[in-house]
């Protein structure tokens, strides 16, 4: 059996995202080679197989608990809808991992950050993602027509929770990209396309190398990523009074339980409450 062959086209039939689908097949394909190691094809591999794989992943990848995870929902995938085998989901229990609040830069940490970038293109990505919240995939798809200058925002197609959406334009932002627009060419298809496809968009990595090398010539330690620019657009938004449901339907959002992170991003940088304690006397002199 071409197991390849058939995956992508389970794939294929659940409309699943390119960026899962290579998601999916690179874990798929280092199943695969896990059992050529064995000896074993992937009808004979058994929940012990399947479970010394996990093991070998943690112990020679050297991956996070949370990546096992999904590669552990990959080898289901795989079990139900390509070898048609049934999946006893507490044979193999996902693992639990810690979780770590996100690097999220000051308002005056961006804005010193976007002012100084040298590059206008570069410039204008890292704009336009922090002052509407996007997410890096989004600003590299973006199309002229996405633009509605006239009512300041950005129509966002099939965004990750396959829906669209509207985003603020910011007005700086569009001073930019007005900017940009001009002196690139006056794309009408992808806004920012590749330079030697304008077919296609700019790749992801591009925007997140240029990223890395901007923090190295600020002489700023490397804790940026692209996503840190759509975190502080929250933890912003939250700290200038923004409430929660605005900034769950501006960010696309699939569950308020997601927004939430912006409340704990934003405490000890524009937090109201007291401590009890502050309430208190005579604790640092001991009188009462």
């Amino acid at each position: 059996m071409d197991y390849i062959k058939k995956f992508k086209k389970m794939i294929s039939l659940r409309n699943l995202s390119e960026h899962t689908m290579i998601s999916y097949m690179t874990y798929l394909k280092t199943y695969l080679e896990y059992l050529d190691i064995i000896q074993k094809s992937p009808s004979q591999a058994s929940v012990s197989d399947m479970q010394d794989y996990l093991s070998w992943l943690k112990n020679t990848r050297h991956l996070s608990d949370r990546t096992i995870n999904a590669a552990l929902s990959q080898v289901r995938f795989f079990t139900i809808y390509v070898l048609g085998k049934p999946w006893d989901c507490h044979a193999i229990p996902t693992r639990k991992f810690d979780t770590y609040l996100p690097f999220v830069p000051s308002q005056s940490e961006v804005q010193e950050f976007i002012s100084t970038i040298p590059d206008l293109r570069i410039k204008t990505m890292v704009a336009v993602m922090y002052s509407s919240g996007l997410r890096i995939s989004e600003v590299c798809c973006l199309r002229y027509e996405d633009i509605e200058r006239s009512r300041m925002r950005i129509h966002i197609a099939h965004g990750k929770n396959r829906s669209d959406r509207y985003a603020m334009m910011s007005a700086h932002a569009l001073e930019l990209l007005t900017k940009y627009w001009f002196a690139y060419g006056r794309p009408t298809g992808y806004l920012f396309p590749k330079i030697n496809d304008p077919e296609r968009p700019v790749d992801t990595f591009y925007l997140s190398r240029h990223i890395h090398s901007h923090e190295e010539r600020l002489g700023w330690p490397r804790r940026l990523t692209c996503h840190s620019f759509r975190h502080a657009y929250g933890t912003h938004l939250y700290e200038n009074g923004t409430d929660l449901c605005t900034i769950k339907a501006l960010m696309g959002h699939k569950s308020l339980n997601s927004t939430m992170i912006y409340v704990h991003l934003s405490v000890g940088s524009n937090i109201t409450a007291k401590s009890p304690m502050d309430l208190m006397e005579g604790i640092v002199d001991g009188k009462n």
